[in-house]
C-alpha cells in the first residue's frame, strides 16, 4: 500500500470541476472547457505524498516551466493558454496556476538519458542494456552516455512505479509514426536544456515529457525540466561512480532512510513528518535551481 498520506479535499471554486488530485497538481476544468492545472507545495517520496510539505514548491515548478516551455517554444508548441487566476479562486493560487489546452494525451512518459543512474543504472547493471537500447561496457553510476537515449515508460497511478519499456512497445501502443516523432522530440528537447543548463553550471542527467494531441499536433504538457521531472546536478561537483548530489529532495529522501527517521520503507506505515531543518534545505535547493537556471532572483 502507497500513495497519499491523507488525499486532501479538494478545493470548489465556483465555475471550475475538479476532475483530478495528483501527487503535485490538482486539475480542474473551465466552463471553456480548458484545463486549469494548480500545483501545490506536496512532495513525493518512495511511492508516498508525505505529510509535510515544501512552501513555495508549487510555484517555484510552475514559474520554471513558464521560463523553459519559452526557451523551447521554437521546437514545438505548448499546452500553455494563461496564467490568469480563474475569478473566485484563492489567492494562493496566485503563480502557482496555468490555463492550458485540453489535449489528448499520449500515455507514454517520454525519459531522455544523457547519464547514467538510477532505473537506467538499475538496468545497465543487468543486461548492459537500458529500455532496449545497448550500451558500452564500463558504465557507472553517474557516467555521461555517448549521446542521448530515448527511453520511454509507460504511465502509473500514484502510489505505482512507472514501468520502462523499450521503443518497439511505444510503436505498439501509439503507432509507427507517432512513435517516431516522441523519440525526436524528445532527443531535441533534451540536447537544448542539456545545453542551456551546462552553460550555468547544472547537469541535466536525465528528464521526462508529457505530450499530447491538438488535432494532428503534438504539444508539450504537463510541467517542463523542474526539478520534479528531472535530475539536475551541480557540475562542479560531478564525479562518476557514486551517487551525485543534486538538485531535487535528496534531503528528504535521506533522512526517511535515515535512523533518525524511525520509518521502515518496506511498511506499509505511512511516512513521518519532515523536521523543520529537512523542509528549509529542500526549500533552498529548489529556489537555487530556479535561480541558477533562469539568472533571476526568486522572490
Amino acid at each position: 500500500m502507497s500513495g497519499f498520506v491523507e488525499k486532501p479535499e479538494p478545493l470548489q471554486v465556483p465555475g471550475l470541476v475538479h476532475l483530478h488530485t495528483g501527487k503535485v497538481r490538482d486539475l480542474y476544468q473551465n466552463e471553456a472547457g480548458d484545463l486549469v492545472m494548480v500545483a501545490s507545495d506536496r512532495l513525493s517520496a518512495y511511492d508516498w505524498v508525505l505529510p509535510t510539505q515544501i512552501p513555495d514548491k508549487g510555484r517555484i515548478l510552475t514559474q520554471l516551466s513558464l521560463w523553459w516551455f519559452d526557451q523551447l517554444a521554437d521546437l514545438v508548441p505548448n499546452h500553455v493558454l494563461s496564467t490568469e487566476v480563474p475569478e473566485g479562486a484563492p489567492a494562493d493560487w496566485e503563480g502557482r496556476t496555468l490555463v492550458c489546452k485540453s489535449l489528448r494525451m499520449v500515455p507514454v512518459e517520454c525519459v531522455a538519458r544523457g547519464y547514467l543512474t538510477g532505473s537506467g543504472l538499475v538496468e545497465y547493471n543487468e543486461s548492459r542494456t537500458v529500455c532496449g537500447v545497448t550500451l558500452p561496457e564500463g558504465l557507472v553510476d553517474g557516467s555521461e552516455l555517448p549521446g542521448p537515449i530515448f527511453t520511454p515508460a509507460t504511465k502509473a497511478e500514484v502510489g505505482e512505479h512507472d514501468e520502462n519499456v523499450p521503443y518497439e512497445e511505444v510503436a505498439r501502443r501509439v503507432g509507427v509514426e507517432t512513435a517516431a516523432q516522441l523519440r525526436q522530440l524528445t532527443l531535441a528537447l533534451y540536447s537544448r536544456a542539456r545545453d542551456l543548463a551546462r552553460d550555468r553550471g547544472i547537469i541535466l542527467a536525465d528528464t521526462k515529457f508529457e505530450f499530447g494531441f491538438d488535432g494532428d499536433t503534438l504539444v508539450l504538457a504537463d510541467e517542463v525540466l523542474t526539478p520534479d521531472s528531472s535530475r539536475f546536478w551541480p557540475a562542479d561537483q560531478w564525479q562518476p561512480g557514486r551517487p551525485q548530489p543534486s538538485y531535487d529532495k535528496q534531503f528528504v529522501r535521506d533522512w526517511l532512510t535515515s535512523a533518525e527517521s524511525g520509518w521502515d520503507r518496506t511498511s506499509e506505515q505511512p511516512p513521518p513528518p519532515l523536521p523543520e531543518r529537512i523542509v528549509e534545505a529542500t526549500r533552498a535547493k529548489y529556489v537555487e535551481a530556479y535561480e541558477r537556471l533562469t539568472g533571476t532572483k526568486w522572490s
